[in-house]
Order: C-alpha cells, then structure tokens, then sequence
C-alpha cells in the first residue's frame, strides 16, 4: 500500500472514531459504486449524513477541504443519490459534510469538520 493510501485509511479510520466519539451512528464505510465511492455515510440524530474525508500531512498546499471542488462536490451529491436509491431509503434530505483532518503529531490529527457544504 502507498504511502498516501496508508494516511487516507488512517484519516477515515479517525473521522470514523471522532464521529462516533460525538454519538453519531456510522451506518456505511468506503460505499463504492461504478461512479465513485463516499467514505462514511452516517447518523447525526435524525440526520442522514455523507461525509467526505480529506486528510493530508501538512497545508502546505492547502487545507483538505479545499480539495473539494465543485465537481467533486457534483459528484457526492451524485453518489448520495445512488447510496439512497441502493439501500432503498425513499425521499430523504441528506446533508454532505466534509472532514478535514491533519496530521498532528504520531498517530494524531486536527480535525476540521464542515457541516452541510454541498
């Protein structure tokens, strides 16, 4: 495995454990489809929640959530709808966070979480 697959397992495996550590139900991890792939799929309370995960080693070339474009964002909000229509859940609003997260120190990240940014 890469080394930047390596941090990114880590840095879902941390969103997964912050989420949870705050009560949320994870109901879906690394969800694939043939358009892509949502990293978490959640319960926020009553709130059906997507949450894309970025995580990088510095910001040095710019926070994570920066590197979700409009496209990208495009296409969660795609993907939301086939996760939706695969696990037969009807008309729901779902919300799409993302969540940064940086590397601080050994095994430890600063996590920056955007609630309903697309």
């Amino acid at each position: 495995m890469r080394t930047k697959d390596i941090l990114g397992r880590r840095g879902e495996d941390a969103a997964a454990g912050h989420l949870a550590g705050q009560g949320w139900v994870i109901i879906d991890r690394n969800w694939r489809c043939a358009e892509g792939e949502l990293d978490i799929v959640a319960r926020d309370g009553a709130d059906l929640v997507v949450c894309e995960v970025k995580t990088r080693s510095s910001t040095d070339y710019g926070t994570p959530a920066e590197a979700v474009t409009p496209a990208k964002a495009a296409r969660l909000r795609r993907l939301a709808s086939r996760w939706l229509a695969a696990h037969g859940v009807g008309h729901t609003i779902v919300r799409i966070d993302i969540i940064g997260l940086v590397v601080d120190g050994p095994g430890r990240f600063s996590v920056d979480h955007h609630r309903g940014v697309c």
